[in-house]
């Protein structure tokens, strides 16, 4: 996870960085960079949102294998407990000849 942060921060500073200096070496007129700046902003945006819905998705996966996993171990548990309950209780009861 920090390794996509530190992706994901290193591709802001460069994108700025390259905005800046196309900003300052721009050949065409101020209403057209600023289009094609917003252009790029959008894409970048529309980047991020798709990679955050992918990152959620794989969040929401792994979550549902946790679950999983913690209801089969109860489930295990669950059954192990009872297997107990049935030989200690049958113990009990020839011990007691029930």
């Amino acid at each position: 996870m920090k390794n996509n942060s530190r992706v994901l921060a290193a591709l802001l500073a460069g994108l700025a960085a390259g905005t800046a200096i196309g900003i300052l070496f721009a050949p065409e007129k101020g209403s057209e960079t600023r289009d094609k700046l917003n252009d790029s902003l959008k894409n970048l945006s529309d980047s991020i949102k798709d990679r955050a819905a992918d990152e959620i998705g794989n969040l929401s996966d792994f979550k549902n294998k946790i679950v999983s996993n913690i209801k089969s171990k109860i489930q295990t548990g669950s059954n192990e407990y009872s297997s107990v309950a049935d030989q200690a209780k049958e113990s009990y009861n020839q011990t007691n000849n029930i």
